[in-house]
């Protein structure tokens, strides 16, 4: 059995998906399950690989690679783009109990492929408890975002963004920047070749490493009362 470091996602992976964006068509797809079979094994052994290092770290729910996966046809119902199937390969993991929130995702794609995690559509509710949190002391948050550990890693928080402060809290706030998000979302971009490198599985491991200081401040914040309790 290979060693974990010595799972890769190789160029066969990337050839299959650019051969499927110039024939997305069930005909041409079914004439190569085959080659999709064997290439989204390549995939379940790193996704595998990865949740095993994870759960040295963290504990996730995902319970398999091969769960953490998403399907590779489209839902076209309420879609202009018809066509039937994704030309990318991504998956997500679960981190465990209700204590314990945010989540890991991983997206393969020619050209677009990126590592994120965070919060990608909080509830009103949700929202409500951050912004109040950053509004009554931004500092922790922008501690963890403004370390070199952080920076290093993503840059910068991403996400959508209001245009004006959010009702309810005022407009000249010294961390106006961070109520007018939407969604709070870290983000990690590879190139195509960085995906193919022997040690891309490592790297993956320790970009949603990284994201524990934000996930750690965002679940005390989330899973806490009004009085911190």
């Amino acid at each position: 059995m290979a060693k974990q470091s010595q799972v890769i996602i190789p160029a066969s992976g990337f050839k299959f998906l650019g051969d499927l964006k110039k024939n997305n068509n069930r005909e041409w797809f079914n004439e190569h399950k085959s080659v999709y079979q064997q290439e989204l094994q390549h995939l379940e052994n790193f996704a595998e690989a990865l949740l095993g290092k994870l759960n040295t770290h963290d504990l996730i729910e995902t319970p398999s690679g091969r769960k953490s996966l998403y399907r590779i046809y489209r839902d076209t119902r309420f879609s202009q783009d018809k066509t039937p199937y994704k030309t990318h390969w991504s998956g997500s993991f679960k981190r465990a109990t209700k204590q314990r929130r945010g989540g890991y995702y991983f997206h393969i794609e020619q050209g677009n492929s990126f590592l994120a995690g965070g919060f990608f559509g909080p509830v009103p509710a949700d929202l409500k408890l951050i912004r109040d949190d950053i509004y009554f002391d931004p500092r922790p948050l922008q501690k963890i975002l403004q370390s070199k550990a952080f920076t290093s890693s993503f840059g910068k928080l991403e996400g959508e963004q209001l245009k004006k402060a959010p009702k309810g809290y005022p407009a000249d706030h010294e961390a106006i920047d961070l109520l007018r998000f939407k969604q709070y979302l870290l983000i990690r971009r590879f190139t195509d070749e960085q995906v193919m490198e022997e040690n891309f599985l490592d790297e993956a491991n320790k970009t949603f490493k990284a994201m524990r200081p934000f996930f750690d401040y965002m679940s005390e914040v989330l899973t806490s009362n009004g009085n911190g309790a």
